[in-house]
């Protein structure tokens, strides 16, 4: 059974969320007070509705309540963001989860109750910097403080060696998920796969190690 997704605020961040989710097999509804942007979404999510969230009624109407999670997306008006999420905890919103633009504004949203709050800004610029500063490392997602994940360009040290022999998680800290070799996709592979030049390495764990093994 697929799960029900409210996305209120249709801004590139929130189109993007909407859209995924669709892509997914989800349903999705998705409200924006820009007729604009509503009518461009409307071929490609299940359903969009011109709403203002800052409204208990509007919501209510929407019955905002029957959905597993709303995510409030609403891009620069700190107000209508905190409103909005004010109005989905005070109806009882069972998973809320919202954008925040700064610090402040994510204190905010956590004191009034919201489950999860999202740094898209932030974490963006995370990513670009591990990919700039790496080199070698296509693409980071820090899953926390301290985990991430990564798809990295087997270091020239490796090529030649089996995983058995490299001892990743014991040296780094991290395991390898998969290797991508060219158009092959080697998941979970074996402790005496051997790294072969320009091997794509996908890698979890600690975001340190998963620098060090750039390193290595």
């Amino acid at each position: 059974m697929r799960k029900r997704y409210a996305v209120i605020g249709l801004g590139r961040f929130g189109s993007s969320v909407a859209k995924v989710l669709t892509e997914m097999g989800e349903y999705v509804l998705a409200i924006d007070s820009d007729e604009d942007r509503v009518d461009a979404l409307a071929p490609v999510l299940t359903r969009v509705v011109k709403a203002d969230a800052t409204d208990p009624a509007a919501l209510k109407a929407l019955r905002i309540t029957e959905f597993d999670t709303v995510v409030v997306a609403i891009g620069d008006n700190v107000e209508a963001s905190v409103i909005c999420a004010v109005n989905c905890r005070d109806m009882g919103v069972k998973q809320l989860v919202a954008k925040a633009q700064d610090e402040a504004h994510g204190r905010v949203l956590e004191r009034i109750g919201v489950n999860r709050v999202l740094y898209p800004q932030r974490d963006m610029g995370t990513r670009v910097a591990h990919n700039i500063s790496a080199g070698g490392i296509m693409d980071f997602v820090r899953l926390s403080e301290q985990y991430g994940m990564a798809e990295v360009r087997a270091p020239e040290p490796l090529v030649g060696k089996s995983l058995q022999e490299l001892d990743v998680p014991s040296r780094f800290g991290i395991n390898i998920m998969a290797i991508k070799r060219g158009r092959r996709l080697i998941v979970s592979p074996r402790a005496d796969e051997r790294v072969v030049a320009d091997d794509m390495l996908v890698v979890i764990g600690d975001a340190q190690g998963i620098a060090r093994l750039q390193g290595d």
